[in-house]
């Protein structure tokens, strides 16, 4: 099983930070080219290229390895591939293929490509060019790599990580994701947990805080001056700082889902998909934090842990499972933490009201009330001096 650390490429020499916009540059030239082939035989009514024909028009052509030409490519297809069901199956969505030009693109190394000297990574550019060096100190079992910019250069590193020998165990389990409270875990053994995403939703909102009094300052300068640009970069490197605090918090949340499951001994688990909720109009602030609500990120983080402990995951939608009481099966809209039913007087944790219905959903069985709930946080977030926060004592 594979997994991916990313390493931040900072301090780049000039000449070193225009090789690398330029490989961009290449492989966007590539997805474009297989693009307009591909709009061509859309519009002409004709046979639609295949690898084979892809390949062969990029072929030599571009100022990148050829691996990393073909992994253009292959991401090109599955793209279209992936258009085409959802076309299918969600007509409503109107997916478009592939048509936006492109400046740049992340360029792709497979394993084999990629070479280890002492320290350094080299990252070869194809037959007659100079390969791209970077001093980093990679671990054994890494492999391909990914060139990536995220408000500057990073390297994903697909590394090799051990699988557990076999599952924990027969039980089920659901996971009801949310905003306030990330995850809510349920199992048909009567175990409950609850992780907080209240430290990610606090990190948020100091995010669109401090966003919004730097452009207040911007929109005083004029664009594009040396102003504007410093607080453009003070910007910048606030987002970065924050983004990384939400995904090590992120990883440490989705890490207690696992490890509760593992203690529980499950060997299924499904979880909730809540894009329905995300959908409803309800006002500008609820907006914002829905439109903020990765809950995406949080599926894939699960359902990778969930491989790496060998543990069956799968996810479906989770549409009325909020609003339904787990004894009588009474429905309301709730309101509060608390779901308080109005037929029976019975009382719990809303998230878990909602977690216990899945249950009825996914596997058909039908779970009782646990009776305690555990409530855990994430764990520590990182502290950093210029975080504006303060430190532990």
């Amino acid at each position: 099983m594979h997994t991916v650390r990313i390493y931040r490429l900072d301090h780049l020499s000039p000449t070193l930070f225009q090789r690398l916009k330029a490989a961009q540059m290449e492989a966007a030239a590539v997805w474009n080219a297989c693009c307009e082939l591909h709009k061509a035989a859309r519009t002409m009514q004709s046979r639609w290229p295949g690898q084979d024909d892809l390949q062969r028009v990029t072929k030599g052509r571009f100022a990148l390895h050829s691996q990393s030409v073909q992994m253009v490519v292959h991401a090109f297809l599955a793209n279209i591939e992936t258009t085409r069901k959802l076309r299918a199956s969600h007509p409503k969505m109107r997916m478009k293929y592939p048509w936006k030009t492109k400046r740049f693109y992340p360029v792709h190394w497979p394993a084999q490509a990629v070479s280890r000297e002492r320290g350094r990574v080299v990252l070869p550019m194809g037959r007659g060019r100079a390969s791209l060096v970077l001093h980093l100190d990679l671990p054994e079992n890494s492999g391909a790599c990914t060139l990536v910019w995220n408000n500057g250069f990073e390297l994903h590193v697909c590394i090799e990580v051990p699988q557990a020998d076999q599952a924990p165990g027969k039980n089920k389990a659901t996971v009801d994701l949310g905003e306030i409270h990330l995850a809510a875990v349920t199992t048909n053994t009567g175990a409950a947990i609850v992780i907080s995403g209240r430290g990610i939703r606090s990190l948020k909102r100091q995010r669109n805080i401090r966003h919004r009094r730097l452009a207040k300052k911007q929109a005083r300068c004029q664009k594009y001056s040396r102003l504007w640009y410093k607080l453009q970069r003070a910007k910048n490197k606030m987002a970065r700082r924050i983004e990384r605090r939400v995904r090590d918090l992120r990883h440490k949340a989705t890490r207690q889902v696992i490890d509760f499951c593992k203690r529980e001994q499950v060997g299924t688990l499904f979880i909730g998909n809540p894009h329905g909720v995300r959908q409803e109009n309800k006002g500008r602030y609820h907006n914002q934090r829905m439109a903020q609500w990765e809950y995406g990120k949080d599926i894939n983080y699960l359902t990778h842990k969930s491989e790496q402990a060998r543990i069956e995951s799968f996810t479906g939608s989770e549409r009325g499972t909020s609003s339904q009481c787990p004894v009588c099966r009474h429905r309301h809209k709730p309101k509060g933490r608390v779901w308080k039913c109005r037929k029976c007087g019975f009382k719990g944790h809303r998230d878990v009201v909602g977690s216990i219905n899945m249950h009825r959903l996914a596997y058909n069985q039908q779970v009782t009330f646990p009776r305690s709930v555990t409530y855990l946080r994430p764990g520590p977030s990182r502290r950093s001096s210029r975080a504006g926060t303060p430190r532990a004592s």
